[in-house]
């Protein structure tokens, strides 16, 4: 009788995917994936998102991790946002700067609420990729829909209190949702209530200073309790944290030049595309 082939019955391959992890040191991981956090945080397609799919090929960090390094691309924001920063402070008993300032706190209070009843539910983000397949895929679609609606209605720099509430759902849904991207829900949906662009994108990104910091404090408190029992490399997350604070100031500089001129119609193509190579990608099975 034939001896049957051997690869049929023995894997003489290595998946690609556990060859990296396996290959990968632990350092370098962690600046991929810091570099990929600073790019992806505040681009319209989803920071946790893409570091998910990372962490399918590299070897994987603690939710607390991928919280934490959002601390280094808020440090970015408020590097870029200083002149702004202290002059909504210097001024805030201007009646302009006033109602500013208030709308941004309730922005961030209910965030933070909505953030606390996900804890308090035991939500975990989910570690598949189906799911962020979906997300992205869906939130492309919006993206063009919303750039075509937003041209047809008249445009205002004015914070309203509809956009202020829209912002912070737009934040809760995005962690709700892995894929959604807090930044581009943040920005888009005030822009379908008739906000600008340019003041979309400030106000979204000022938002998510507090709420950023919130969060990333939340998981250290979380991660430094005596019951929790989980061993954390604090050099790696340094490190991660400096290599996403590097790479989101340098993207951010960039993006605020950017909405001057140009639509989100780019990127909406782009979660498509992503979208439609995950679905059909063995990893989404």
């Amino acid at each position: 009788m034939a001896a049957q082939p051997v690869a049929r019955n023995l894997p003489l391959v290595i998946p690609l995917k556990f060859a990296f992890k396996q290959a990968m040191p632990d350092w370098l991981a962690v600046i991929i994936l810091g570099i990929i956090e600073g790019v992806t945080e505040f681009l319209p397609i989803s920071s946790t998102g893409h570091l998910l799919i990372a962490e399918h090929w590299l070897p994987g960090q603690s939710e607390m991790f991928n919280v934490v390094i959002q601390c280094g691309a808020v440090l970015a924001v408020v590097a870029v946002f200083s002149t702004r920063c202290q002059q909504l402070l210097l001024s805030w008993h201007d009646p302009a700067t006033g109602d500013y300032l208030a709308k941004l706190v309730v922005a961030f209070g209910l965030t933070g609420a909505g953030g606390l009843v996900l804890k308090k539910l035991g939500f975990v983000l989910p570690k598949t990729i189906a799911p962020i397949a979906w997300a992205s895929l869906i939130g492309g679609m919006f993206i063009l829909a919303i750039e075509t609606w937003a041209r047809l209605r008249p445009v205002t720099q004015t914070i309203t209190w509809p956009v202020a509430v829209a912002v912070a759902g737009a934040q809760i849904l995005a962690a709700a949702c892995p894929g959604t991207s807090r930044s581009g829900a943040s920005i888009l949906l005030p822009m379908a209530l008739g906000l600008s662009r340019p003041a979309a994108t400030e106000f979204s990104f000022l938002v998510g200073i507090p709420t950023m910091l919130a969060a990333g404090a939340w998981e250290i408190h979380h991660t430094l309790k005596p019951s929790d029992g989980e061993t954390v490399t604090w050099n790696f997350v340094l490190l991660g944290t400096l290599a996403a604070a590097v790479t989101a100031f340098v993207t951010v500089k960039w993006l605020l030049r950017f909405v001057q001129s140009h639509t989100f119609n780019g990127f909406g193509w782009y979660r498509i595309g992503l979208g439609v190579l995950l679905l059909v990608w063995p990893l989404a099975r």
